[in-house]
């Protein structure tokens, strides 16, 4: 028979499909009460798509199918284990982690976004890493103070 129609589990092989580890953070990893939740879906979610990956029969593709999933889990596992839950702001005085900040920029833009943890934070909708430019300057800030990121004025204008 051919070499050809051989399927061998060479290290060649087994090294194409695994994946480099995700970057992890630095910075403590602060995490509010949803943001532990989501972190905990996204484990159940990778060790169910590895479930499935890992019953493909050839090989090869199982082990192309289950690296991305095997990589989410080691990250996911992390950050888990990382974790430091915050509790909620005690007060709407100053701003700090779990806050939601209202501001006005110098060209009149204004925006609102949520102080959370990294793997949370979600500028789109809304929620900011508080290691980001914008949430150092914001943090201990009250209502009516001015923070300046990148050479821009920010007003606070609310705390929530």
């Amino acid at each position: 028979m051919s070499v050809a129609f051989v399927k061998e589990e060479s290290a060649e092989t087994a090294a194409e499909t695994r994946l480099p580890d995700r970057p992890i953070s630095q910075h403590p990893n602060l995490v509010t009460e949803e943001g532990l939740k989501r972190l905990e879906e996204q484990m159940k979610a990778a060790r169910a798509a590895h479930e499935i990956a890992n019953a493909v029969e050839d090989v090869n593709e199982r082990r192309r199918q289950i690296a991305p999933h095997l990589r989410d889990i080691r990250y996911l596992a992390e950050r888990l284990r990382s974790a430091q839950l915050m509790p909620a702001p005690e007060t709407t005085e100053i701003v700090s982690f779990g806050s939601t900040v209202t501001f006005t920029r110098e060209d009149g833009r204004v925006q609102t976004y949520r102080i959370v943890g990294e793997d949370e934070a979600d500028p789109k909708a809304g929620s900011i890493s508080y290691v980001s430019p914008v949430a150092r300057a914001l943090n201990g800030k009250a209502v009516g103070d001015i923070a300046t990121v990148g050479g821009q004025e920010l007003e606070i204008t609310a705390i929530h």
